[in-house]
């Protein structure tokens, strides 16, 4: 993309996963979120534990029948400024019924906190599921994964010591050109934090990392994701890059949904 070339627009349309997908991402919106608050009335034991002081500063937790288990952390997406954690349980599905734990935290929005405050808000709930976790049935190795601006966040994050390995998807890992679209009128963000929370702008993490992205994608993220794969591939870093064929960036994360998705045995295979 000529992006200096491009109009408000265009530069707008190159971020925009709703008006790519059309009336669709409405139908599947509506779908996750009711299957959503089906799992978590189902499991019900651990909800909302805070690790903050903010509104949105709470866990909801889903250990294994064996408290050993790993345990997949998701942040959910929404370009860090929309959802909430109750939004995504049912997206843990997949390595749940393979007898994984799980765990979904929250944070808050832009423009209610920045950018650097979201990232530190999700480094305190690792710093809180390393103390805590263990008195709710949690105490196996943490893969941290999350999707759109979750991927962001889970790249970012990755060097927590409370996690092992990780899954990115569909994650936004350059900032620069995000401050010339629509997303920036919430996020404000700094030349500081164009900087310093860029990944592809850091130093490599040496843990696993899988990248994963849909095929039917926008451009702009399709290409953040094969950029940060290179860079690590670069550094001799582990970690695989998952061309989901089909997946839009809606659809992509019903491959974790499921307990035979291809990221669900992504997952298993990080370990």
């Amino acid at each position: 993309m000529d992006w200096g070339a491009m109009s408000r627009a265009a530069r707008d349309a190159a971020y925009n996963n709703t008006l790519a997908v059309g009336n669709a991402a409405a139908e599947l919106h509506a779908a996750r979120e009711q299957a959503s608050a089906a799992f978590r009335k189902a499991h019900p034991e651990h909800l909302d534990l805070r690790y903050g002081r903010r509104e949105r500063n709470s866990w909801d937790l889903f250990p294994a029948a064996n408290p050993d288990a790993p345990c997949i952390v998701f942040i959910h997406g929404g370009y860090w400024q929309r959802n909430a954690k109750d939004q995504f349980a049912n997206l843990i599905g997949g390595p749940y019924a393979r007898g994984w734990a799980a765990a979904l935290p929250g944070y808050t929005l832009a423009p209610d906190a920045s950018l650097t405050e979201i990232v530190a808000e999700i480094n305190a709930a690792l710093d809180w599921l390393g103390a805590h976790g263990p008195e709710h049935g949690i105490k196996g190795k943490v893969v941290l994964s999350g999707w759109s601006a979750g991927g962001h966040l889970t790249a970012m994050c990755l060097g927590h010591p409370r996690v092992s390995a990780g899954l990115a998807i569909s994650g936004i890992f350059e900032l620069g050109p995000i401050r010339d679209t629509y997303l920036d009128e919430k996020l404000r963000l700094t030349d500081a934090e164009i900087e310093q929370l860029s990944p592809l702008r850091l130093p490599m993490v040496g843990k696993p990392l899988a990248i994963t992205y849909g095929s039917t994608e926008l451009t702009a993220l399709v290409n953040d994701s094969r950029n940060l794969h290179v860079a690590r591939s670069a550094s001799h870093l582990p970690g695989a890059l998952i061309p989901v064929a089909g997946a839009n960036h809606f659809t992509i994360v019903h491959e974790l949904r499921d307990a035979d998705g291809v990221l669900t045995r992504q997952l298993m295979a990080l370990f």
